[in-house]
This record gives C-alpha cells, sequence and structure tokens, in this order.
C-alpha cells in the first residue's frame, strides 16, 4: 500500500467547526473527510465521514443503524426512507457531508407522542400484519409517518383534486395513500394491508 500523507485543518466555513482531513497518496489519489455533526434519533453525534459516503452507508456502517435497507442503492425501492428534519428521504441518494446539521430519524427512532412506546403507524402495521418478508418495512414505516405529517400540513400529491386549498390538511382517500406512498415497493405484495394499516391511523 502507498504511503498516506494526512493534513488536518479548521473547515472554518462551517458553522459548526467541523475539522477537514485530506488524504493524498504517492500515486496523487485524494480522499476528504469531514466531521459532520447530526442529530440521530434525537441523540447527537459527530461521525468523521468521507466525503463520498451516502448517509445510508454512515448510518448503517458507523453508528450501527441498520434499519434503514440498502435495495436498489439508486433511490428507486424506498427501502432506505429515513426522516430528514421531518421530511422523508432515499437516504442512499444523500451525500452526509452534505447534511451537517441535520436532525435524522431512522425506523429505531420511531416512538409515540409521549416518546415511551411504539408509534402509531408501528402499531397498525402489526395489527393489520402489514408485511411478510420484512426488508421493505423499515422504509414503509418512515414513509408512512412521513406521508403523514406532509398531509397534515397540506402538501398535496399527483392526484390531489384541482382546486385543493394548498396548506389546509389534505383529505387522505385510499388513492392518495397509495399515491404518497408510491415511492416504496414491496415484493411480497403486502400493499393492502399497508394501505389499512395508514388508514387506520388516520381514523
Amino acid at each position: 500500500m502507498p504511503e498516506r500523507v494526512t493534513w488536518l485543518r479548521l473547515d472554518t466555513r462551517s458553522p459548526h467547526g467541523s475539522r477537514r482531513t485530506r488524504e493524498q497518496s504517492c500515486m496523487g489519489t485524494e480522499v476528504f473527510h469531514s466531521e459532520v455533526p447530526l442529530t440521530v434519533n434525537g441523540e447527537p453525534c459527530r461521525p468523521t465521514v468521507d466525503h463520498r459516503s451516502t448517509l445510508l452507508d454512515v448510518l448503517r456502517e458507523q453508528l450501527g443503524l441498520t434499519g434503514a435497507k440498502k435495495g436498489c442503492d439508486h433511490g428507486q425501492c424506498g427501502a432506505c426512507t429515513v426522516l430528514v428534519d421531518g421530511r422523508r428521504a432515499n437516504s442512499c441518494l444523500l451525500l452526509a457531508v452534505a447534511h451537517e446539521g441535520a436532525d435524522i430519524t431512522t425506523v429505531e427512532g420511531l416512538r409515540s407522542a409521549d416518546g415511551e412506546g411504539t408509534h402509531p403507524v408501528q402499531r397498525a402495521f402489526l395489527e393489520r400484519d402489514a408485511f411478510q418478508c420484512g426488508y421493505c418495512t423499515p422504509g414503509q414505516l418512515c414513509s408512512a409517518v412521513g406521508a403523514l405529517a406532509e398531509a397534515e400540513a397540506g402538501h398535496p400529491s399527483h392526484v390531489t383534486a384541482p382546486g385543493t386549498v394548498i396548506g389546509s390538511p389534505a383529505e387522505l382517500t385510499r388513492e392518495e395513500i397509495r399515491e404518497r406512498l408510491s415511492g416504496n415497493l414491496c415484493r411480497c405484495g403486502a400493499y393492502p394491508h399497508i394501505v389499512e394499516a395508514v388508514e387506520d391511523v388516520i381514523r
């Protein structure tokens, strides 16, 4: 292996005072690392991440949070869905270094309103048997929680009726639920029970 030379310096452009490391091999290849302050499931942390690492890889490989799954690794299956500052996102498409200061919630961090028990969406999934193999379930759960928050905030979907007042809570019909969760695939075909579970939560 070629000898590596490392430089450390303070990144003064960062409001959080992140440290950046540049490594350069004798062959001229450069690899950059930075400390990235995050809040993950309510706990602050400062992992040092390779600038090429996705948020999914940092969560799984560095923080040991393996709930979010690596499925397609192209943002098409939704198995890696987490909540970033309250909005659902495909963590396999997000560079961790670009989310300095973000508040991340994974399936491990979902809780009831009092913070003690399981989230209502999790309970509904159990009661409706809305999963089979379970591989996509963490992403389905985070997506459902995010979709409910988006509907409550009045964000329209592709099937929201024209003329609907934007900003007022959206009515979640079955068609709305299916559309809002359409980015999460389930190869076992548990879709009917997933929709029923979300319906149970909003009743």
